[in-house]
């Protein structure tokens, strides 16, 4: 295969960040590849913001309940829904924006992050740094918003710490690929045997890690799932305009 995909299928998340800076024109490059994903209607409603202060790293540290590597890795991107901008496009023309206020505009905005983090995570992975994807900013999306100034129709999604890793994470494994990869149509059949299986797995990479407590992929998964972890999200993104009536 190609150094793309070998760079892609060699992904680790990495939580052990050296203190060597990142160079201006690094960074650049990934926000570049960033934007450059593919997003709904080219209407470009997600935006970045660059966080390098210290003090806001470790304030993020903080809301995300307690990740030493946000204060570690010296830069730290948060990847924001952004209808901010699409706003002021549709008052330019005496149009009355709603999107913003629907599960369509939820789902468009979210889905267009994820590209454009997926990006940057490959732009920043083959050029040698590590990563780690941070969903803990939404434990208190409202101080987030505060932190960043992020007007309405704007709402937090997810973050990213870069860095240079002091050592290189074991690698975890994914589901088998066929739980993932349905020819034509869904195969639910082969579900279940293949969870037995991969639980089989997970449970000797937690213990190779030192994480037994863990258990396995469907114990720790379930033990997360049966509830809304992040509470706050709902009230928080109504409140910024995100209605989900729609």
């Amino acid at each position: 295969m190609n150094k793309t995909i070998n760079t892609i299928k060699d992904h680790r998340s990495i939580r052990d960040f050296d203190k060597k800076n990142i160079e201006e024109s690094v960074l650049e490059e990934i926000i570049i590849a960033a934007q450059s994903m593919p997003n709904s209607i080219n209407g470009q409603q997600t935006s970045i913001i660059v966080i390098k202060n210290q003090e806001k790293r470790n304030k993020i540290a903080e809301i995300a309940g307690g990740q030493p590597w946000i204060e570690e890795a010296p830069v730290f991107l948060l990847f924001i829904a952004d209808f901010y901008k699409t706003e002021i496009a549709a008052k330019k023309n005496d149009i009355q924006q709603v999107i913003h206020e629907s599960i369509e505009g939820t789902l468009v905005s979210t889905v267009d992050v994820g590209l454009n983090m997926g990006a940057a995570i490959i732009a920043a992975e083959s050029l040698g740094l590590g990563i780690v994807p941070i969903g803990g900013i939404r434990n208190a999306p409202e101080e987030m918003i505060e932190l960043f100034d992020l007007p309405d129709q704007t709402f937090p999604i997810a973050g990213l710490s870069i860095g240079y890793p002091k050592s290189k994470s074991k690698k975890k494994p994914r589901l088998p690929l066929e739980t993932f990869s349905h020819k034509e149509t869904y195969k639910a059949n082969k579900i279940i045997e293949a969870i037995d299986s991969y639980d089989i797995l997970m449970e000797k990479y937690y213990k190779s890690i030192d994480r037994e407590d863990s258990g396995n992929w469907s114990k720790r998964t379930s033990s997360i799932y049966k509830s809304v972890y992040f509470p706050k999200v709902h009230p928080v993104m109504k409140k910024q305009g995100f209605k989900n009536n729609k």
